[in-house]
């Protein structure tokens, strides 16, 4: 993170505020793994109308917040990027040269409300392996939809020994309901296509695959309202299984209620020759943006009297909270065993 430019003149009214926002963050994020020899944090995260400007847009204070999470993994998979990209510029500038991203353009497709997906990585600890591309379905006939409105973005990534092809979905809301027709079809559609290419992505019958392993991995908001609606179930039938840590029951949802599964992070098939040390979703509001500070952010002039602050926060943070993932990726032992096996 680059904090020097917190000395700059123009922070010194809200110096303070930013640096205790950033101390008690970094105090939660604290309690999630951290970056080691051995290891790949991947996080998964819609970030509200990233680059709007509803309420004027973001405040310097979220967005140091929101660069000090990106910061704690490896690669992150961000949803609802907008057209203007002035705040996804800022992030990568408090990010500080170690990282870097890639954007699809927006979508102009009907339902695709003009968004960018995007992956940002640190390179200290991850490679880019050139694989990037947006999946077009082929023709379909399909009531429901033709296609879906925010293409799937696929880029390839390795970290230590284990490659992992992430295709990062935000699938169409619609109305209010578990399981709307065209979120089912869009999440059908994905996994399906996906699952059909798989061939393409994953080695599956490579005889080095104990050091070698490809992974295939769907993730991003599918606005699942639980694990037992056929939204989730589309991605079980075209075998996308969920890792074992994310699998255990008791997780909360990612969205601020944390009742609902909108965000998933699946693999397909089988989570292949690494393991899956730890999984969460963390609740940036336990630490910032939240009840006690709300009398500062009035007295502030940022909210208008007729704002409500639970919902001006959504568009300073997000409505969606951050889901992670933790892999063990060293696989010497292995390769070396293989080598007098």
């Amino acid at each position: 993170m680059y904090y020097a430019g917190l000395r700059q003149a123009k922070h010194v009214k809200e110096r303070a505020n930013i640096v205790g926002a950033l101390l008690e963050l970094r105090g939660g994020l604290a309690k999630l793994p951290q970056k080691r020899p051995g290891n790949f944090l991947l996080g998964t995260w819609n970030i509200r109308e990233f680059g709007g400007n509803k309420y004027g847009g973001r405040t310097p204070e979220a967005l140091y917040c929101i660069a000090e999470i990106i910061d704690k993994f490896d690669v992150v998979a961000v949803q609802e990027v907008r057209p203007d990209l002035n705040e996804l510029d800022e992030i990568m500038r408090l990010l500080g040269r170690d990282y870097d991203r890639i954007f699809t353009d927006v979508s102009y497709a009907q339902g695709g409300n003009n968004e960018r997906l995007c992956f940002i990585w640190d390179r200290r600890r991850v490679r880019f392996t050139g694989l990037a591309g947006e999946l077009v379905l082929p023709r379909s006939d399909s009531e429901a939809m033709s296609q879906i409105a925010r293409s799937p973005f696929i880029c390839g990534f390795q970290a230590g020994w284990a490659r992992f092809n992430l295709s990062t979905v935000h699938i169409y809301y619609g109305s209010a309901k578990a399981n709307e027709p065209r979120r089912v079809a869009e999440i059908k559609a994905a996994a399906e296509l996906l699952s059909k290419k798989a061939k393409d992505y994953i080695r599956l019958d490579d005889k080095y695959k104990n050091y070698s392993p490809e992974n295939l991995i769907l993730l991003g908001d599918f606005n699942i309202f639980k694990k037992a609606d056929a939204t989730f179930k589309a991605l079980e039938d075209n075998g996308f299984i969920l890792p074992a840590a994310l699998a255990k029951g008791g997780l909360k949802g990612s969205n601020v209620s944390q009742d609902k599964f909108y965000d998933q992070i699946v693999f397909y098939k089988e989570v292949r020759d690494i393991e899956n040390a730890g999984a969460g979703i963390f609740n940036f509001y336990d630490h910032v943006f939240n009840e006690k500070d709300e009398d500062r952010f009035k007295k502030s002039g940022l909210i208008s009297a007729d704002t409500k602050f639970k919902d001006w926060r959504t568009y300073q943070m997000s409505d969606h909270l951050v889901m992670w993932a933790e892999f063990k990726v060293d696989k010497s032992d292995d390769y070396l065993r293989q080598l007098i096996a």
